[in-house]
């Protein structure tokens, strides 16, 4: 008897999982089995074919392959697939690991296919700003042409990099769209749904070409890691033929030029050259910092203070961190949503205090394609004071609140344990009140057990914070 299975279009996982256990409860061999996709059912195709039926048990690593294998864009991966359940199902249970049988070796470069088709996604999928969404969010949409089904994988990886802002991923299979609140998916895009360019790609491809190394040109390496297929939505790629054209006489003039030692980086005079241009507003004191050498190694930008000048409450972190780092905006990453949520359950307005860093530039070190935390050194907090002191000057907050250690080390100059000093403090020297508490990072890195407790306590910490300064305003 034969058995004629129809699935939704895509990586219709669920469907064949169904499928799959209500054929092997059939006893139907996959000779017997004609698999078809599409809006419509095929003529014969019948009705209980993906009925629930009792799941399989299959290894892990079946499990696994399979996930993979449904979103390759082969037509035949669900017969293939069936035919490696039927195997398992049969007894074959160790049968992945005969790498020479010719269905698992053919399984195997289609799970590795879609492996890279979710890497260069990954890599090479640019958003562009589409003009505001609802409320103070901006809005980017990007366009991308997959080889496989993958964008219901690929998607979450997006969410977790740019959370702070709404975007829409448009391929002709489908989109997906985040809100700040929930990842959902919609129908296919079309090219022109995106936009052209924008006003960041100037500076981005500036930037691409400043690291553009011409000694190092080699056009082979370059198409093997960057796809041609791809360059037509990488705005960096219009600068790539000018670069590799012009990357011989730059060479020659790199070795003509005479070999000088690196520059020193010195803080102390650095600190003296910002003295002397004593800025008399905000706007003056953040346009300096944002051209001004990072102190400690590593950063991409200033991550400049957020919120109104002369908010009754600001935070003082310790340094950016990697969210912080991409998108120039204090407390963005998880240390800062955990922060947000934690202001809101404690009665307080994130948007009406002011939030910034003790020191202003991401201290990090690479560690493969992760850039890791590094803790500032006293020095390094030290220098940074300048303009954590003129910053508190300029916003005039009635209260002060210190989160973590190396923010007590800004604002006092002493380092001082949290867990003694954790409460109202004063700050010898300053004109506001001070508060001592946790940075929210440490929250995160508490076991499970002790998390609920200690936030807990953070969040009564703030409604303390909350009290204080509206004592200080009566």
């Amino acid at each position: 008897m034969r058995r004629a299975v129809h699935l939704a279009p895509g990586a219709d996982l669920a469907g064949f999982r169904a499928a799959a256990r209500r054929l092997v409860a059939d006893g139907i061999p996959p000779e017997a089995v004609t698999w078809t996709q599409g809006d419509a059912p095929a003529l014969f195709a019948e009705e209980d074919a993906a009925a629930d039926a009792a799941p399989l048990a299959l290894p892990r690593p079946v499990a696994d392959l399979i996930t993979g294998v449904v979103q390759h864009r082969d037509p035949e991966r669900f017969a293939l697939l069936y035919g490696l359940i039927w195997r398992v199902a049969a007894g074959e249970r160790h049968l992945l690991e005969v790498a020479s049988d010719p269905l698992v070796h053919r399984l195997s470069r289609m799970r590795k296919a879609v492996a890279r088709d979710l890497h260069k996604m990954h890599a090479f999928l640019r958003f562009r700003r589409a003009g505001a969404a609802e409320g103070p969010r901006e809005r980017f949409v990007a366009w991308f042409e997959p080889d496989h089904h993958i964008l219901a994988t690929a998607a979450p990886f997006f969410v977790e990099r740019f959370p702070s802002f709404d975007w829409a991923i448009l391929t002709p299979d489908g989109s997906a769209h985040w809100d700040g609140r929930a990842l959902r998916f919609g129908p296919p895009g079309r090219r022109e749904d995106a936009p052209a360019s924008d006003a960041f790609e100037a500076g981005w491809c500036a930037y691409y070409a400043s690291t553009f190394n011409p000694a190092r040109t080699n056009p082979a390496a370059m198409r093997a890691e960057m796809p041609k297929k791809y360059w037509r939505n990488l705005p960096e790629a219009a600068a790539i033929p000018s670069l590799v054209r012009g990357a011989s006489a730059r060479v020659a003039g790199m070795i003509e030029r005479e070999a000088r030692a690196p520059r020193k980086r010195v803080p102390a005079r650095a600190l003296a050259a910002m003295a002397e241009q004593e800025p008399a507003s905000l706007a003056d004191l953040n346009a300096l910092i944002r051209r001004s050498e990072p102190l400690v190694p590593g950063a991409t930008q200033a991550v400049l203070g957020e919120g109104p000048p002369g908010a009754a409450i600001a935070f003082v972190g310790e340094q950016p961190g990697d969210q912080e780092d991409r998108q120039g905006r204090p407390f963005v990453g998880p240390a800062g949503q955990l922060l947000s949520r934690a202001l809101a359950e404690a009665g307080l307005d994130r948007d009406r205090a002011y939030l910034t860093n003790a020191v202003k530039h991401f201290k990090f070190e690479e560690r493969g394609k992760r850039r890791i935390h590094q803790k500032p050194s006293a020095g390094e907090v030290a220098h940074y004071r300048w303009w954590l002191d003129r910053e508190l000057a300029f916003v005039a907050p009635r209260l002060v609140v210190a989160l973590g250690a190396t923010a007590v080390l800004a604002l006092t100059g002493r380092s001082v344990p949290i867990t003694r000093a954790r409460g109202p403090a004063e700050f010898d020297g300053r004109p506001f009140q001070g508060f001592i508490t946790v940075h929210p990072s440490y929250l995160l890195r508490l076991p499970d057990a002790a998390k609920d407790e200690a936030y807990g306590q953070f969040v009564e910490d703030l409604r303390r914070v909350r009290a204080l300064a509206e004592e200080a305003r009566g």
